[in-house]
């Protein structure tokens, strides 16, 4: 029923009662068996920030919630869901900062979110939301990580990481920002910790092979193939002139460039560095070494694009292919995470080499002739091999395949294939995240163990420290989840494990072996065999643990035996489209195909890729056209449009600002055109008192062109939605209700149709207007309307006349006019005829349907 009886366009009141009427009878749950063909559209969830939505996060969400309302209307079972992506550093930080508990912080920020997500009418399933700080959701978080884990993918190693003595915590990459922690912007530095690392290298190859199968932007896909680097080449061995210290290994493209290297460039962070550097060169090199340690990744590539920088060791490689010795160097522009952290350097064939080989006066031999016999250094083109004998001649493909076996035959090298990605650094050393289920014990307690279970991996995950060898002993599934307890203090213990570390009776425990049951270790030890003393993992899982699988769980959220049921998983599969921003195009969408593919070859899921169709929305900028923030003061609260607007006129002015996927200024100006356009709509469809309007009558027709637009809009509208078009999709709307005004009568059939068309992006007004009209149930129950194809056709089209190229008049004729009748009407056109005069048409250039042109 209507929410009142309104006699103005009330969205104040209109807009609460539907929402009320969707919270009660839930027209938007999904079943997870049906007749009905299946739709599965997700957006990418949200962090619950403390500051709420701004006027760019519904965007994309608004975009989903049209698609989804529509397919409903055209007979689908739409899966539409919503969640929280809520452990993480910010909430760790305010509860530092506020003494709260960061529960207790996350659910505030999820209140708040939800109430601002609602008041937007988008038609989630609310059924199905999830949060990933949940013990029944990120249980299976921590059953996925058991799996990588006994798969042999996860494991433990020193790593240098990004240490903030401020935060005392680690940081990934991307949250350093120019050497400084983006939170709280306090210095940071490299140390080397103990860290959790899952091996995605092992899924390199069908991470790249996979993109074929997936209809994502383009840019989306090349920039996920770069990450991920594959590059065929060779391993090439350099001995050093020290022969204790082995060989420099390095992995090359260009295997036939061999003869051209003269230098080589490490790392500064390369292990074998202090041991090159001799003493005449200690000081320099130790300078900038402890420069670089200060900047990031990002910032030593970009810095190595502007200017070149390094400093010689002192020492010397031996060139495998000629025995010549080439100095050793360092370079912040190598990295250490890359390869071998190792290059060798041919500086006639590499423009990186080349303006770092004249900068420090280095040999720059040509080994490649171009194929245009030019001399122009530095030459990356194709070729033919000189100066290198043995090999003079050849083409450089066939020379990169002949040195690469005679390197082989030697022993001293071999065609591979590398890749740039990295193992996944895997832990943070923060309370606020997933604990890992793992409890580390001694070496007999773990062979104790394993006699009792068998899921135990052959090889064991080990660390060791103070010459003591501690062995990873994972929880059983039955004793999943492993929650976090209290603690008195948020602040990381400084040691470089985070506040974990200081609870000793969760930390040092006894241990069931295979109930995972335990109890403080101060405590007299249990009866049984089962038992051992093992100290519980103190880092936790980064905030990608929880994104990387909750598409999934969306499925059959309220599942405690699976992630989700082998029927719900086979039912929906994988979302038909996954909307979100740019900025996750690598990273959360690498970590998400990585784990799914572990579940494939697990059996766990029935497809290889997790996002089959992918679309990322633009971003909606401030009004000074630069991106919405707190501290530039130029963000927009969507509750302040609510009340002064309504969430409809909100929806369709996020549309009509452009393209979906542009990025576009808000405009507060322009929100006033779309308001009173469904101001427009309600007094078609009611009189000034709130009733029926009087034009509105129950059979009758339209005129013809009135007809065609209609059919047009049925027609486009359905296409635009299906196209995610909406900003064509709304200003052919408004074609259409200018051309109703003018009809002396209104069917109500066609205000019916125009009612189920607005009815997406305006969910609000058009239940209302349904109601009004006297039907019942929701307007999605209607259906969709059909367009009649016969009724698109034009009695009459315009054609233009051209003279010479020259727009001389138009004439309206039958769509089925010939080029011959056509010159004939030209001629007799009167603004045409002056141009044709005494002259003779040599010949005609018709494009049917819209022009001739006659040519004289």
């Amino acid at each position: 029923m209507a929410a009142t009886n309104c006699k103005e366009y009330e969205f104040l009141t209109i807009e609460p009662h539907w929402q009320s009427v969707w919270e009660q009878s839930k027209p938007f749950r999904a079943e997870n068996s049906s007749t009905k063909p299946k739709f599965y559209v997700l957006d990418m969830f949200p962090y619950p920030s403390g500051a709420g939505l701004h006027i760019g996060h519904p965007e994309g969400y608004t975009g989903t919630d049209i698609l989804a309302r529509y397919k409903r209307a055209r007979g689908f079972n739409v899966l539409h869901p919503i969640g929280w992506d809520a452990f993480g550093l910010p909430a760790e930080q305010h509860a530092v900062k506020t003494g709260t508990h960061p529960s207790a912080n996350t659910q505030n920020n999820i209140t708040n979110f939800r109430r601002q997500i609602k008041a937007l009418g988008f038609s989630y399933d609310w059924d199905r939301e999830v949060d990933t700080t949940d013990p029944k959701y990120f249980r299976w978080t921590q059953w996925i990580f058991l799996q990588l884990f006994k798969k042999g993918l996860a494991y433990v190693d020193e790593r240098p990481v990004w240490w903030c003595p401020e935060l005392r915590t680690v940081l990934a990459n991307e949250e350093v920002v120019d050497g400084k922690s983006e939170v709280g912007n306090f210095p940071v530095e490299r140390r080397n910790l103990r860290q959790w690392v899952l091996r995605i290298t092992a899924y390199a190859e069908q991470l790249i092979d996979g993109l074929k199968n997936v209809d994502w932007p383009d840019s989306t896909k090349r920039m996920q193939e770069a990450w991920i680097g594959r590059s065929e080449g060779a391993e090439v061995h350099f001995k050093l002139e020290d022969p204790k210290l082995g060989d420099l290994k390095i992995f090359t493209t260009r295997p036939d460039t061999l003869f051209g290297c003269t230098y080589m460039v490490l790392a500064p962070e390369h292990p074998l560095v202090p041991a090159l550097t001799t003493s005449a060169q200690r000081e320099a090199v130790d300078a900038y070494r402890k420069k670089t340690a200060a900047k990031s990744d990002v910032e030593r590539m970009s810095e190595a694009a502007k200017e070149k920088s390094g400093v010689f060791t002192g020492s010397y490689a031996i060139n495998p292919v000629n025995g010549e010795k080439v100095p050793v160097w360092i370079a912040d522009y190598v990295l250490m995470g890359y390869g071998t952290g190792a290059i060798m350097a041919v500086p006639a064939h590499d423009e990186r080499d080349y303006e770092f080989a004249r900068q420090y006066n280095l040999p720059i031999p040509r080994v490649i002739a171009a194929a245009d016999g030019s001399d122009t250094l530095p030459y990356t083109g194709d070729g033919v091999l000189i100066n290198s004998p043995g090999y003079d001649g050849l083409a450089w493909p066939e020379a990169k395949k002949k040195i690469s076996a005679d390197l082989a035959a030697k022993g001293i090298g071999k065609a591979t294939i590398n890749y740039k990605l990295r193992d996944w650094l895997f832990s943070r050393q923060r309370y606020w995240g997933e604990p890992f289920p793992i409890v580390w014990v001694s070496e007999t307690d773990y062979r104790a163990a394993a006699a009792l279970r068998s899921d135990l991996p052959a090889s064991p995950v080990t660390f060791v420290e103070n010459n003591v060898t501690h062995f990873a002993l994972p929880l059983p599934d039955v004793a999943l989840p492993l929650v976090l307890p209290e603690v008195q203090s948020y602040l990381p213990s400084g040691t470089g494990e985070s506040p974990l570390a200081n609870v000793t009776d969760w930390l040092e425990v006894w241990f069931n072996v295979q109930t995972g049951a335990s109890i403080p270790a101060s405590s007299a030890r249990p009866s049984g065999d089962a038992w051992v003393r093992a100290r519980r993992e103190t880092n936790t899982m980064p905030q990608w643990a929880g994104s990387c699988w909750y598409y999934l769980r969306y499925l059959d959220p309220q599942n405690a035996n699976a992630i989700a049921s082998p029927e719900a998983l086979k039912y929906w599969g994988v979302p038909d489209l996954y909307v979100g921003g740019a900025e996750h195009a690598v990273l959360h969408l690498l970590y998400a195909r990585f784990w799914h593919k572990v579940l494939f070859d697990l059996g766990v899921v029935p497809q290889s890729e997790p996002f089959t169709k992918l679309f990322h929305q633009g971003i909606i900028l401030g009004e000074d056209g630069v991106k919405m923030s707190k501290s530039r003061g130029n963000v927009v609260n969507p509750d302040d449009i609510i009340r002064e607007y309504g969430a409809d006129s909100l929806r369709l002015y996020l549309m009509f600002l452009g393209p979906l996927e542009a990025m576009k200024p808000w405009n507060p100006k322009g929100i006033e055109g779309v308001h009173r356009f469904l101001k427009k709509v309600w007094r078609e469809c009611l009189d000034p008192e709130g009733a029926i309007n009087p034009r509105i009558v129950a059979t009758g027709t339209l005129s013809a062109d009135a007809e065609k637009v209609l059919h047009e809009t049925i027609k486009k509208v359905g296409e635009d939605y299906e196209n995610l078009r909406f900003n064509t999709a709304i200003s052919q709307l408004m074609i259409l209700v200018n051309t109703l005004q003018k009809e002396p009568t209104l069917p109500r059939p066609v205000m019916l149709d125009l009612i189920r068309l607005l009815a997406p992006m305006a969910p609000h007004l058009a239940e209302e207007l349904w109601a009004r009209l006297g039907e019942t149930g929701s307007v999605m129950s209607g259906g969709w309307p059909a367009f009649d194809a016969a009724k698109l056709v034009s009695a009459t089209i315009t054609i233009v006349i051209q003279v010479n190229g020259k727009h001389r008049g138009d004439v309206s004729v039958a769509p089925d006019v010939t080029e011959a009748e056509l010159t004939t009407l030209a001629g007799a056109h009167p603004k045409v005829a002056p141009h044709l005069a005494e002259k003779t048409i040599r010949r005609t250039i018709y494009v049917k349907g819209r022009l001739i042109n006659l040519i004289v």
